[in-house]
């Protein structure tokens, strides 16, 4: 049974995320203070933490660099706050996602669960699948099957698959974003740690090089549908519905 922990100071929030996460057989544990959720992690370790950043006592990004200390459970932040500031700082301090209030149920529980499956996706899924393109992270190879004639059937039975050539840089930016599907990584996440401490506000590089990926990648560039722009605050790999690790 996966492991919740709800912090919020607002009653009738922890109660109706308590009633609904436990009718959906989730193991549930409530905090209305940053302090006391800290203590309940460490007595109870979550496998997931959904947190809100208006705490009476600690801002919830304290919570977050506490917690980010022992644990890397996914967490997930719930808050009222709107403006990309607040976003980015919390997922800088290593939130993996944010949701801003009012928010939708079945939007929180489908977050929920696309946090738990991606805990160890990387060592799961070594291979991905971007539509018709394969993509190996071990192998450091992106290969799109070899193309069919006019005629139908391939070019000879051992027509091989095509290369996408990558530079070592999209390479490292593309990984990067698939090891973290489904999460939205920061503008100053993934320029540290594509091209070092230097480079947190070099935003044209990050544009620049989505651009290339998108364009070799993607079906339709100016509509991604894997590599997508979360506005003000960064990007993330957004998987097929019901993808499957491919088969080696």
């Amino acid at each position: 049974m996966t492991r919740v922990l709800v912090v919020d100071d607002e009653p009738q929030i922890l109660r109706a995320l308590r009633i609904n996460l436990r009718v959906r057989e989730y193991e549930v544990h409530v905090a209305a203070t940053g302090a006391e959720a800290l203590t309940m992690a460490s007595r109870y370790p979550p496998d997931l933490v959904i947190l809100d950043l208006g705490l009476p006592d600690l801002d919830g990004v304290e919570v977050i660099q506490g917690l980010r200390g022992w644990t890397k459970a996914p967490i997930i932040v719930l808050s009222g706050r709107a403006d990309s500031t607040d976003k980015v700082e919390a997922l800088d301090a290593g939130a993996d996602d944010y949701i801003t209030k009012p928010f939708g149920v079945e939007e929180l529980l489908a977050r929920m669960r696309a946090a738990v499956r991606r805990t160890g996706a990387a060592e799961d899924q070594p291979r991905i699948r971007l539509g018709d393109l394969v993509v190996d992270l071990a192998a450091k190879r992106v290969t799109r099957p070899a193309a069919v004639p006019a005629g139908g059937s391939p070019a000879g039975a051992g027509s091989q698959p095509e290369d996408i050539r990558l530079t070592p840089t999209e390479w490292h930016l593309l990984e990067v974003l698939l090891r973290n599907p489904g999460k939205l990584l920061s503008r100053s996440q993934l320029l540290t740690e594509v091209w070092g401490p230097g480079y947190a506000d070099a935003t044209g590089n990050l544009r620049l090089y989505m651009a290339q990926l998108r364009r070799k990648l993607e079906p339709d560039p100016a509509r991604p549908r894997w590599l997508i722009t979360e506005p003000g605050m960064g990007y993330r790999y957004e998987p097929s519905p019901n993808q499957d690790p491919v088969a080696r």
